[in-house]
């Protein structure tokens, strides 16, 4: 692989230097901040060799490559600079964000760049407890303590670290934002504790406390010093700033964090983490199969990120239990990228991809290539994952297992678990569970290289036209079944990857198309039945006569219209004929309400495992071809 070519093209789709604020990767992905989202060409960087998918989360742009990935940002950074300190500048896209988006975003920014050092030295750890274990070193030896400094550093003086990315993240200076942090655990302040209660700032009691470790404190520092290091540039004369901004806010920040924001954020910390532990204890099982089965979805939309300021306090305090229940899910996904490599016997490319995806994970804890690449492409698998998850997850809810070092969920991590032997069945059950279901029920291909039933095959690439596809069709003898779906809408047809909704861009849904309508008019894409219809009315189900279910969904989020502007004119249950009118609607009406009409036409379910061939038609009527499926 070409990185630096890699790096190049990415940086191009991206929509170019100057649509990037800021860059950083983590194990598998690289995280873009764009400045507007829409330029980058989504479509085409999916289609790229060496990119497992593209996902939008958190507030970040994320292009999942996967072992490769420090090598693709490594060539991207040379000669390059993506305004990571304080005097870089956001241009505004004028897009909405949610207040929860926000934090996640922050939270993610700030977390990423230190991954890699956590994990690395969470591992280091670990090899230290088996070398204890096995006698091979004592745990008194210099050898020891000098390796032992390694993999406690950097979560001693986490601090100093989080407040340098939160710095960056924020726009605010980087290391005065590590200063704040450092103050905290320099020696002449941590040495105040001897001293117990008597100590004050200006004849004000200060709580001392110990911030070792700690997250939520600098998360709040940072956020207030990020708002005045703003305020004091907009004061003081510019050629005054270089000493008396940063001068003013240790002055002002450090008394104020060790007087009342470290504190406070101790205590809310440890609220948050007494009450998941409450949580837990009222039921491991139901907090282990919720975590462990839900887990991998939590991590396709960024929501893992609310967990990991709570999951290093715990460790801090003794050991973390979401992160020991969450690893089932780890498990559950390589035990189905392992039966789809038992399965998948004639297909060399997919067996590939599920076998080398299962020892990455299994020896590295890094699963984005198993749910990008497998679980999300197969739907079938899903109910599996979470099935499987869930299993392991309550076990090790139930005795209470918790993880003490900050590690990515592998083999060669086990000994930071404890108690070790109920974690190791837990684990052991999620694998062996996901890879038997999915052994026995199989997977849905995504895009076969051949379609064929019997030795005499006929090949098809899932770039085919139906009408190409018609023709090789007609030349061969062998029975092949094929069923066309027609254009319920009028309008531009566009890739569901294109799609603001993960729920459809991701393919979890399932396969298909969307259009961008220009007629308020849905019709029966076929012949059968319709079996579902949502009350809002912007949704509708049905069920052609070979079995194949078909969700036709107008707009995005358009649910929380509550019905506005949507007319069905049929019922569940009513039998429709391929071109009958289903459902009016007002395009102005829904796009006046700030709602995007982009419609979603898509095969949920099938009787057998199909290929899905998409028309070429940039521009669609009702009633023309859409989708050809071939079984």
């Amino acid at each position: 692989m070409d990185h630096k070519k890699m790096g190049d093209d990415i940086v191009r789709l991206v929509g170019g230097e100057v649509n990037i604020n800021g860059l950083v990767h983590c194990a598998t992905r690289l995280r873009f901040d764009l400045k507007d989202s829409k330029k980058a060409e989504r479509e085409t960087l999916e289609k790229h060799d060496g990119i497992i998918t593209v996902v939008e989360s958190g507030g970040q742009f994320q292009v999942v490559i996967g072992s490769n990935v420090a090598h693709v940002y490594a060539e991207i950074m040379k000669n390059r600079d993506f305004g990571g300190d304080s005097s870089s500048s956001t241009e505004s896209t004028g897009e909405k964000t949610s207040l929860l988006s926000k934090v996640f975003e922050i939270i993610s920014g700030s977390f990423s760049p230190l991954i890699p050092a956590m994990a690395g030295s969470g591992m280091l750890k670990a090899l230290l407890t088996v070398l204890t274990m096995l006698g091979w070193m004592s745990d008194t030896s210099d050898t020891y303590l000098i390796l032992s400094a390694a993999g406690n550093a950097v979560f001693y003086f986490l601090p100093i670290f989080l407040g340098i990315t939160l710095g960056m993240k924020l726009k605010a200076n980087p290391y005065v934002a590590g200063v704040i942090g450092a103050a905290l655990m320099e020696p002449s302040f941590t040495g105040l504790m001897d001293k117990g209660s008597d100590v004050s700032f200006l004849g004000i009691p200060v709580v001392m406390m110990n911030y070792s470790a700690s997250v939520f404190p600098i998360f709040i520092s940072i956020s207030i010093y990020a708002v005045l290091d703003k305020l004091l540039k907009k004061i003081i004369l510019k050629d005054l700033q270089l000493f008396l901004v940063p001068m003013i806010a240790l002055m002002i920040m450090v008394p104020l964090s060790a007087m009342a924001f470290g504190p406070f954020g101790t205590t809310v910390g440890d609220w948050i983490s007494s009450g998941v532990t409450w949580l837990i204890g009222v039921s491991g099982i139901l907090s282990g199969v919720v975590l462990g089965g839900f887990m991998t979805f939590m991590v396709v939309f960024g929501l893992h990120w609310g967990f990991t300021p709570i999951t290093i306090q715990n460790i801090g305090v003794g050991g973390d239990p979401i992160e020991a229940m969450a690893a089932a899910a780890v498990f559950a996904q390589i035990g189905v990228a392992f039966g789809i490599f038992l399965k998948a016997k004639k297909n060399k490319t997919l067996r590939t991809l599920a076998g080398s995806t299962s020892l990455t994970g299994l020896l590295a804890g890094v699963t984005e290539p198993i749910v990008y690449g497998l679980i999300l492409r197969y739907k079938r698998v899903i109910p599996i994952v979470v099935i499987a998850g869930a299993i392991g997850g309550a076990i090790n809810g139930h005795f209470g297992v918790k993880m003490t070092a900050y590690v990515f969920h592998n083999i060669f991590a086990i000994p930071v678990y404890t108690p070790t032997v109920v974690y190791v069945i837990a684990i052991a059950c999620s694998f062996a569970v996901a890879a038997v279901l999915t052994v026995m029920f199989g997977y849905e291909s995504k895009s076969k290289d051949t379609v064929s039933e019997t030795n005499e095959s006929v090949s098809t690439s899932a770039e085919s036209t139906p009408a190409e596809l018609s023709v090789v069709l007609e030349t061969k003898t062998t029975e092949i079944k094929k069923e066309q779906i027609y254009s319920p809408l009028t309008g531009k047809a566009v890739a569901l990857s294109t799609i603001n909704d993960p729920a459809f861009s991701t393919g979890a849904m399932g396969k298909g198309l969307a259009i961008v309508p220009e007629i308020g008019e849905v019709v029966a894409p076929v012949d059968g039945v319709i079996t579902s219809l949502f009350p809002t009315g912007h949704a509708i189900g049905l069920t052609t006569n070979a079995g194949t279910e078909i969700l036709i969904h107008v707009g995005i989020n358009t649910v929380a219209l509550k019905g506005k502007h949507f007319s069905p004119v049929v019922q569940e249950g009513d039998i429709v004929r391929q071109g009958d009118l289903l459902i009016q609607f007002d395009i102005d009406k829904i796009k006046e309400a700030g709602y995007e009409t982009v419609t979603p036409v898509i095969v949920t379910l099938t009787q057998q495992e199909v290929d899905v061939f998409e028309t070429t038609q940039a521009q669609v009527q009702k009633n023309d071809v859409l989708l050809t499926l071939v079984v």
